[in-house]
């Protein structure tokens, strides 16, 4: 909508009742005003029904100087109604409730009187000294701060019916809370974060899984899975396709092995002979080359940066794992949790489930012995609360061990807030006190002065950090926990897959023992000739000859004129193998059969007793 501006200026007629009136005309004004903000921007040329005035349009040089006069006379009644106020309040003794939530606000016993202290109090006795008022204080049967479902004994109540005038703390502002009483203005935005535990070692891990997350070593072992089969598959294609005689096919455990291999940085007795296939091995190797490039780089700087992250950081981090929490009964965190339209309201399941503790205990120091070091509790508390008692707890353990960094600091906090609020005082519901304190309240906020409160007596620099910074980073037995699991992992397997085998072998061996027993005797000793390079003899084969006997014959056939004992000899009866003294070892060398090449038979009794069990057992 256009804003508007209008001149009230005096008519020429004369006023029904002789002479202008003050009073009627500031009236007439208002009226005049009213209407044309609600008509809108159209121009108004009547005479205002016999009271003199006439509401025109301006046109630049005009000047409302009775709607000056009027904001003047609403500003004037505004601040003797304000001077009336003040004036009341002079001398007059509020009732004020509070809450045990130090360092915010609580109460101190003061030359036999219960007073309060804390940031609260401190804004109080600010606006006790300007207005010069008193208070007494009227504590509720419980220290929560209340809800719609949850009144009895609350601040709440006390404020709702009557029975206090000003509730001096750092309430959170909830929604079902404003059918009930009414908030000043906001004090500050709190926030409640988790003090936990420090852990012995960061939440990524150990440093062997550090380089990489979750997902990639997923894609690695599916890959080191996946490459095997498919490289078989292709030398497969390869050979229906291009029916190469000379392509090797290797069986599939050699492909697997060949990709396990290379991800170990191991040689490979595979040599493809196609240029397919090689361009195939080559590519899973310089894909290995760079992952491993990769992980050592990553690995380094783990291992050498010194880098902390907790297991728990944010609400949701507790609600998917169930971790236990303790925090102050009949606060922010609890009504957030179990009102239905909080964001918080998902925890309501580890409500159910006794996950939650809801502890009235106001001394925060007892609930971290008690909960957090001895329970391993996360515990949920506001920011002020957390930074003054790490501080308090910092300072004790620092006079009893000033060398050890972790003894000073056995605690971690989160630095995702768990929770958001803002915070205000409470009135209730028909107060007319709001109008006097608001205004300085919110100057104090705007001025800085309650967030000067509140990080009153506390260093600027961070306490006991999640890093702590260590000037020296050092290999502890906590980083090779996953290289000792490894070993461990590994020589457990081998010892299932032997004892796989031994079980294997015995029922081999009992059911072979069994064939024996139902064969007759001819089958007997059919079944017991042994194969030699991969062929059965029977009963009416005779076996290969001992391989010293095979070379004593060879000797006595080259020594003697008869040829027939030469056992290396083509059909045309010619010998195509003889004796060679080789680096001082005595060798048979036999030529192949296709004339290509030619093989060395060791002689010397221990390579030939070697050779033999090789080739015949």
């Amino acid at each position: 909508m256009r804003s508007l501006k209008y001149t009230v200026r005096r008519s020429e007629r004369t006023v029904g009742y002789g002479r202008t009136c003050p009073g009627r005309l500031t009236v007439a004004v208002v009226c005049w005003g009213v209407l044309v903000a609600v008509v809108g921007p159209w121009s108004f040329g009547v005479d205002a029904q016999g009271t003199g005035l006439e509401v025109v349009e301006p046109d630049g040089n005009e000047t409302s100087e009775y709607y000056q006069l009027e904001m003047d006379a609403s500003a004037e009644v505004k601040k003797r109604e304000m001077l009336e106020m003040r004036q009341k309040l002079a001398g007059k003794t509020l009732r004020v409730t509070t809450l045990q939530d130090w360092p915010l606000s609580y109460t101190v016993k003061l030359n036999g009187t219960i007073v309060g202290g804390g940031v609260a109090f401190d804004l109080l006795e600010f606006l006790m000294e300007k207005f010069n008022f008193s208070y007494e204080l009227v504590m509720p049967e419980q220290n929560i701060v209340g809800s719609s479902n949850d009144m009895a004994g609350s601040v709440l109540q006390l404020l709702a019916n009557g029975s206090a005038d000003l509730a001096v703390a750092f309430l959170p502002i909830l929604a079902d809370a404003r059918q009930h009483i009414r908030y000043s203005t906001g004090l500050d935005e709190g926030e409640w974060i988790m003090i936990m535990v420090r852990p012995m070692e960061s939440a990524s891990g150990s440093g062997l899984l550090a380089p990489f997350n979750r997902d990639v070593w997923i894609l690695i072992l599916i890959s080191l899975l996946a490459v095997g089969p498919i490289i078989y598959g292709l030398l497969i294609l390869r050979h229906r396709l291009t029916k190469d005689k000379e392509q090797v096919l290797y069986t599939l455990p050699h492909c697997v092995w060949f990709v396990y291999g290379a991800l170990m940085k191991q040689g490979s007795t595979l040599s493809p002979t196609g240029d397919s296939t090689r361009i195939l091995f080559a590519s899973w190797w310089i894909f290995i080359t760079i992952l491993t490039s990769f992980y050592t780089a990553n690995l380094t700087a783990f291992l050498t940066l010194s880098k902390f992250t907790l297991p728990i950081n944010n609400a949701e981090d507790v609600r998917r794992k169930e971790k236990q929490f303790v925090t102050i009964r009949g606060g922010a965190v609890e009504y957030a949790i179990k009102n239905r339209d909080e964001t918080l309201n998902a925890l309501s399941v580890l409500v159910d489930k006794r996950l939650v503790d809801f502890t009235s205990n106001v001394n925060d120091s007892d609930t971290l012995a008690d909960k957090v070091a001895t329970q391993n509790y996360v515990f949920v508390r506001d920011r002020p609360a957390i930074d003054h008692m790490i501080y308090a707890d910092y300072l004790v353990r620092r006079k009893i061990n000033p060398i050890n960094e972790r003894i000073h600091c056995p605690y971690a906090t989160a630095t995702t807030p768990f929770l958001k609020r803002n915070r205000a005082f409470g009135y209730p519901l028909r107060t007319e006190w709001n109008r006097l304190f608001d205004p300085e309240l919110l100057k104090m906020v705007e001025g800085g002065i309650i967030k000067y409160k509140l990080n009153d007596r506390l260093p600027k620099a961070e306490i006991c950090p999640q890093n702590l910074g260590g000037t020296e980073r050092q290999l502890k037995n906590r980083d090779l926990v996953m290289t000792y699991f490894v070993m461990v992992t590994g020589f457990v397997t081998s010892i299932v897959v032997f004892v796989t085998e031994l079980v294997f072998r015995f029922l081999n061996q009992r059911k072979l023992n069994e064939q024996l027993a139902q064969q007759p005797a001819a089958a007997k000793l059919a079944t017991e000739r042994i194969s030699y390079l991969g062929k059965q003899f029977g009963a009416s084969d005779s076996p290969p000859p001992p391989y010293a006997e095979v070379f004593s014959r060879h000797q006595q056939g080259l020594l003697g004129s008869e040829r027939t004992g030469k056992l290396f000899a083509d059909a045309n009866n010619n010998n195509f193998a003889n004796r060679q003294m080789i680096n001082g070892r005595d060798y048979m060398v036999v030529r192949e059969k296709n004339g290509l090449g030619s093989r060395l038979i060791p002689m010397r009794a221990p390579s030939a007793a070697i050779f033999h069990y090789t080739y015949a057992n």
